[in-house]
């Protein structure tokens, strides 16, 4: 079975090995999503995401990037200030944190992406908090790729088995 085959088969057979459910801050009360984290058998984790109520961008078109981030808390008590800054065992510079996920495509307010990560394990990442930032990731600003506003979290929570 080729990678591609097994990854579609898990996102669609098997049970997340954790989750996050996403709630918006107080200027997006109408932000809400889930993130599935996935353990694999090629040494990372598969992970989707699926997020509504994302805001426009500010040309009005509905479609836009917003950061996605794994952040060292898990404390979601809006604003979301408690979450720390992005997971980063290895101390690398941005975008090589452990915590820097695929950004966020949304049209009209949806965004749904699935992606594979080898960087990340399900045991360290249960208690820690998925973040969604008003903007994009520029990949390239140091420590954490400029993308503003924390607009959504989610405690990552083991699921039971």
């Amino acid at each position: 079975m080729n990678l591609s085959d097994y990854f579609a088969m898990a996102l669609e057979s098997y049970l997340p090995a954790a989750t996050a459910s996403l709630v918006g801050n107080a200027d997006y009360p109408g932000l809400e999503g889930m993130v599935k984290f996935y353990e694999t058998s090629y040494g990372g984790i598969l992970v989707s995401a699926e997020v509504t109520g994302l805001p426009p961008v500010q040309d009005g078109d509905g479609t836009g990037f917003f950061g996605m981030h794994i952040h060292e808390s898990g404390d979601c008590t809006p604003p979301f200030a408690e979450t720390g800054m992005h997971y980063n065992p290895l101390g690398r510079p941005h975008p090589m944190h452990a915590g820097d996920l695929l950004p966020l495509f949304a049209d009209r307010g949806y965004a749904w992406n699935a992606f594979f990560d080898d960087r990340l394990t399900i045991r360290e990442l249960v208690g820690r908090s998925v973040i969604i930032h008003r903007l994009r990731d520029d990949f390239t600003t140091q420590p954490a790729g400029d993308s503003g506003e924390k607009i959504g979290c989610g405690v990552i929570q083991a699921v039971a088995r």
